[in-house]
This record gives C-alpha cells, structure tokens and sequence, in this order.
C-alpha cells in the first residue's frame, strides 16, 4: 500500500505561478511512475504529466512549455512547477503513483489539492 499527500495549492492570477509537490509513503518501490493529473468541474480526471524511475518525463500538449514535472527519490517525492498558469488550468490536481513489482502493477492516487487561476 502506498499513501499519496498532496500539497502546494491555492489561488493564483493568471501568468503566475504555482508548486506542487506529493509524497509518497507506504510500500513504494524503485521502479515506479510518478505523475499529475487534473480534474475540471464536469470533466473527466486527466493525466498531464508523468516521470519513471529514470527520470523521463511525458507532458500533455496543453502543459508543454509552461509546467515540469520533477521528482526526488530519496523523498519519494514529485514536484510539479506550473508556470504561466491560465485559468483554464483551474482543477483539482491528483498525484499518481504506479508501483512496478515482477508480479504486478499497483497504482494509486492522491486527495487531490485545488488550484485556482482567476483572471
């Protein structure tokens, strides 16, 4: 079992900026996925970032150029900084977690922490 705890949200102006990070406890193991993904009012959960154990990333095209995703290992922890945020960026953002052991997948998520892009 892994725990996910989420943190670094609130509201913000559009072009400004925001740091989320997510810590992960429990049974994490080393070869593993981290990511980000958001929840609109009315839309469906969406990954928009991830990061492997080697650090390779993959973005949504919508977050490209403007967020990065980022993480320790020796925290077990993921930072997603968020740059030129717009106010459609406006969610719920989720950690997510997917845990590679030889006899399985496990994914998990976090409670989610708001953020909010006003005009």
């Amino acid at each position: 079992q892994v725990q996910l705890v989420e943190s670094g949200g609130g509201l913000v102006q559009a072009g400004e900026s925001l740091r989320l990070s997510c810590a992960a406890s429990g049974s994490t193991v080393s070869i593993n996925v981290f990511g980000w993904a958001r929840q609109a009012p009315g839309k469906q959960r969406d990954l928009v970032a991830t990061t492997d154990s080697d650090g390779n990333t993959n973005y949504v095209d919508f977050v490209k150029g403007r967020f990065t995703i980022s993480r320790d290992n020796a925290k077990n922890t993921v930072y997603l900084q968020m740059n030129s945020l717009k106010p459609e960026d406006t969610a719920v953002y989720f950690c997510y977690y997917k845990a590679v052991r030889s006899w399985a997948r496990y994914e998990y998520w976090g409670q989610g922490t708001q953020v909010t892009v006003s005009s």
